[in-house]
């Protein structure tokens, strides 16, 4: 994968071809980031609601402000796996990209700190048996820099719970475009 392909799947398709236009730039290859593991916080990962909530803080924010980068890897599960959906425009065939959190960061880090991206919850639906938890919540994606919504989708998030906590095992994405509308009952209620 390339870095162009890499950070489409990591923030989106659309979100970056929005932001570059139809030519592809040339992109440099991404920057490590450091991300120290730290200690979870209790109020984040001591219900399936809370760790959520938790999981949009962290990624958003104004621009130059740094992401909360140990706070995300602190919710996830040491094997977490995060992927992405993307559809050829031309063929329409979809695909997936399977990222590690190192690998999301890297890619997504400074874009999200250059522009200031916030992504929030539109809202949710949840499946819950025993220690296993699956959530379907809706989102949007905007630009600090301009206040532009950039995407909308929906994230599936995969949880357990260890007795003591829950973790994220995976997140998977889709966005939202005219063949792939958010279901009217993951956005708020008008």
């Amino acid at each position: 994968m390339n870095n162009l392909e890499f950070l489409l799947a990591a923030l989106g398709g659309t979100i970056l071809l929005t932001m570059i236009g139809s030519a592809a730039p040339q992109v440099k290859k991404e920057e490590h980031v450091n991300v120290p593991a730290i200690e979870a916080r209790p109020e984040d990962v001591s219900s399936i609601d809370a760790i959520i909530k938790a999981t949009y803080e962290t990624i958003s924010g104004g621009v130059a402000v740094p992401r909360q980068w140990s706070r995300d890897l602190s919710l996830f599960d040491p094997n977490a796996r995060l992927l992405v959906v993307s559809v050829n425009p031309e063929t329409k065939m979809a695909k997936t990209h399977s990222l590690t959190h190192e690998q999301y960061v890297d890619g997504a880090d400074s874009f999200m700190v250059k522009e200031g991206f916030v992504e929030r919850e539109l809202g949710h639906k949840t499946n819950q048996f025993g220690h296993v938890a699956s959530v379907l919540s809706s989102y949007e994606g905007k630009l600090s820099s301009s206040g532009k919504v950039i995407a909308r989708g929906v994230n599936i998030f995969t949880l357990y719970n260890d007795g003591k906590r829950w973790w994220i095992l995976s997140i998977i994405w889709d966005e939202e475009h005219p063949d792939n509308l958010i279901p009217a009952e993951l956005l708020p209620k008008q």
